[in-house]
């Protein structure tokens, strides 16, 4: 979000006919003497369109009585059918609006979007996109297609918003073919979050399709809204050309291992996303080693942080993972590991850490049990030994290190070849 400061907007008149319109104080006292109730009937417009015409006339208006935001607020509800909220009146001037649980529902949100346009209209600024994107961001006020189809022309093209958050709310296919185009024409927005709707197909086909055009949206939240493999593999496709995503949040989906390989083929060339949060999907062990070595392998990946922390994951995993950050220090991943796993994983170690302590070799101790000089002892020799020698591993951990050391299970560890004791 750009600072505010540096391009503030005064959103009260400064004509000589401001000595003359309501303070939003007047009107709000006068509103609560004359009890002011506004009915659905009374605007004459159905709850699934946009007027057009209602909004010129609101627009002509404000122009031509040089109206203030909080008079054509109060207008835009008295036409819409709308329930003023007198806290968006109170707080029009502020750097923050918060309008969580207020319930704006379709007929709020179709006086929001008038009012939207019109400060935007008169050149509201930065601070004024301060306002608005707060307003719209944690809403929960059950935002249907036709809430979605107002905000999405209000958006479009007259009004820079550099953060919307609508998740949590009732916008399906058709309100997320809205949002699709608003976002291919929407030359600021930055941050978008749709999670918690109610997309199919069509809806994230259209809102993938409105990314793949964008060129500002940097961080895009869709968590819960029904991604499988055919919107990952759009995805991916966005992913193999995009270069402003740094976040991307598909938790809560259809995400199988077949569509991770999907997804990869876009992360195998991308270069710019960061965090990439994939939980709660029902991702296997195999999801997740794919993941790893597609990153591993795109030596120009920007990813730092990945989220499959509702993966289980195994030994080989956390191995690679160890492997790939000797170039990528930095990469963390969630995910989510058996503690008997963690055990197995410190044998190795403690292992090693048995003979530096005794100042002996490795290769001393394979050797000793190696008479013939094969290279190469049975595990059943190797297991007697180290019970023999006290190295302090119990069963568990000693069954694993054979596993580890004899990886083709031939009974037999050929030890001139384990790279792990190097």
């Amino acid at each position: 979000m750009n600072n505010i400061h540096e391009d503030s907007v005064d959103f009260q008149s400064n004509s000589q006919e401001e000595k003359q319109q309501l303070s939003v104080q007047s009107v709000l006292s006068r509103g609560s003497q004359e009890e002011i109730k506004f009915t659905k009937g009374q605007a004459g417009h159905s709850d699934d369109e946009c007027s057009t015409d209602l909004e010129d006339d609101i627009f002509t208006s404000s122009r031509r009585l040089n109206l203030s935001p909080s008079d054509v607020y109060l207008k835009a509800c008295k036409q819409t059918g709308a329930v003023p909220v007198s806290y968006i009146l109170c707080h029009l001037d502020d750097a923050i609006l918060d309008l969580n649980y207020y319930g704006l529902g379709p007929l709020g949100a179709k006086a929001l979007a008038i009012l939207l346009k019109n400060l935007s209209d008169n050149k509201l600024g930065l601070k004024g996109a301060e306002v608005i994107s707060k307003m719209l961001s944690d809403n929960q006020n059950d935002f249907s297609d036709a809430a979605a189809k107002c905000l999405a022309e209000a958006l479009k093209n007259d009004f820079v918003v550099k953060e919307l958050d609508l998740s949590y709310n009732c916008i399906c296919d058709a309100g997320g073919e809205d949002l699709g185009v608003m976002l291919a024409e929407n030359i600021g927005i930055e941050v978008l979050n749709l999670s918690w709707n109610h997309f199919l197909i069509r809806g994230n086909a259209a809102l993938i399709a409105g990314l793949k055009v964008n060129a500002t949206l940097k961080q895009l939240q869709l968590s819960n809204s029904g991604f499988g493999r055919p919107e990952v593999q759009l995805m991916a496709e966005v992913l193999q050309q995009n270069d402003t995503l740094v976040l991307l949040d598909l938790s809560i989906n259809c995400v199988d291992d077949e569509a991770v390989r999907l997804l990869c083929q876009g992360l195998a060339t991308n270069e710019t996303l960061e965090v990439l949060k994939l939980s709660r999907n029902p991702i296997t062990k195999i999801g997740a080693a794919t993941l790893l070595r597609t990153v591993k392998n795109n030596m120009k990946s920007a990813l730092e942080e990945i989220d499959i922390s509702s993966v289980l994951v195994c030994e080989t995993f956390v191995e690679l993972l160890e492997e790939t950050r000797v170039t990528r220090p930095a990469l963390r991943f969630q995910y989510y590991i058996l503690p008997s796993v963690t055990k197995n994983l410190l044998a190795l170690g403690i292992f090693k850490k048995f003979f530096e302590e005794q100042n002996k070799s490795i290769m001393d101790f394979f050797q000793a049990l190696d008479k013939e000089g094969t290279m190469k002892v049975s595990t059943s020799a190797f297991r007697k030994a180290v019970k023999e020698a006290n190295i302090p591993l119990d069963q568990q951990q000693l069954g694993w290190l054979v596993r580890k050391f004899d990886k083709n299970c031939t009974a037999t560890i050929v030890y001139s070849q384990l790279t792990e004791l190097s």
